[in-house]
């Protein structure tokens, strides 16, 4: 077995927040006294010396992680020297006042490689490569403890899937004791279907033109902000959203019970797990539009003797199959 890339387990911290990469937090209670909270501090503590404590951590994610084929785990200690921050706010690289003590880990699948022909440049020769196992880049894994406002949190861990589709919630309940939310492309099918069934005939092209652009225009002002904390949507901020596009109060009180069922009432969402800045798309059975955000005005609907049509404002430089075209 071979690792292709010596910093595979960096890719643990990869992705984005509230999307790959989430917050886990323990309860005063798990801190003072829980289980799952000691062992992970007796890992990092020991800097993975407690050759007790790591076997215990080893053996609770093989016989209760669910992952299909053979996987490899990789545990690693490591120190950050923070940088000293002046008065002026500026950072400081040569100088050092804290230092922040974590342990990351890793879950990587190991998949079989295919014999090969490799030619060995000392010896002027091809020789055959048998199979092997390669190991491939994480698909879960988590950092301990979170860094928040540049020091350690014990309090929180900051927990990575490659899939935003699982979570794998065993894994999280036995080493964390701890709820996650929704996986990012539940929450995006949810809201779709939460917007699509309470708005009812409400629900049309300008408004959820309306309601992307509101998104990503909070998006970007957030992006904007470097100071700012990741953006997060509270169910009141959506439904002033809806209230400005013209949805009825009927329409959004309905929207705010069902909401509660779905995700819970005081639960927030991160605004790039349910819609794509980048894109807007209009998709039919047989035809799938996508337009730049930034131009979705060039798309109307129209209801014409009886038929309901998307209209396309177009001026030049149109093509078909790459061929440019008149439209008389």
């Amino acid at each position: 077995m071979w690792i292709r890339d010596s910093s595979i387990i960096k890719r643990t911290l990869s992705g984005t927040l509230e999307k790959n990469l989430i917050d886990i937090s323990f309860t005063t209670e798990q801190v003072v006294d829980g289980e799952e909270h000691k062992l992970l501090m007796a890992l990092r503590n020991s800097s993975l010396k407690d050759e007790k404590a790591v076997q215990t951590f080893f053996q609770r994610v093989i016989e209760n992680l669910v992952i299909e084929g053979n996987y490899l785990i990789l545990l690693a200690h490591d120190t950050y020297d923070i940088p000293y921050r002046s008065r002026d706010g500026a950072l400081q690289d040569d100088a050092s006042d804290d230092v922040f003590s974590y342990i990351l880990c890793s879950i990587c699948p190991i998949k079989p490689t295919k014999p090969a022909l490799s030619y060995f440049i000392a010896e002027n020769e091809f020789h055959d490569i048998k199979a092997d196992w390669l190991v491939s880049a994480p698909e879960l894994g988590f950092m301990f403890p979170a860094f928040d406002d540049r020091t350690a949190n014990i309090y929180d861990a900051l927990y990575y899937t490659k899939n935003i589709q699982e979570n794998h919630t065993e894994f999280i309940d036995t080493l964390f004791k701890s709820e996650l939310p929704m996986p990012a492309a539940e929450q995006k099918e949810v809201f779709e279907s939460l917007l699509g069934n309470t708005l009812a005939d409400e629900c049309n092209y300008e408004v959820m033109q309306s309601v992307h652009e509101q998104l990503s225009e909070m998006v970007e002002e957030n992006k904007a902000d470097k100071e700012a904390d990741p953006l997060i949507l509270s169910k009141n901020t959506v439904k002033n959203v809806l209230k400005t596009c013209g949805v009825s109060e009927n329409n959004i009180e309905t929207f705010n019970e069902k909401y509660d069922t779905e995700f819970g009432a005081e639960t927030g969402l991160s605004p790039q797990n349910i819609i794509d800045t980048k894109k807007f798309e209009l998709h039919t059975p047989d035809v799938t539009i996508q337009v730049k955000p930034d131009r979705s005005d060039l798309i109307e609907t129209r209801i014409i003797d009886g038929k309901k049509y998307i209209l396309i404002r177009v001026e030049e430089g149109v093509e078909v199959n790459g061929v440019d075209i008149n439209i008389s």
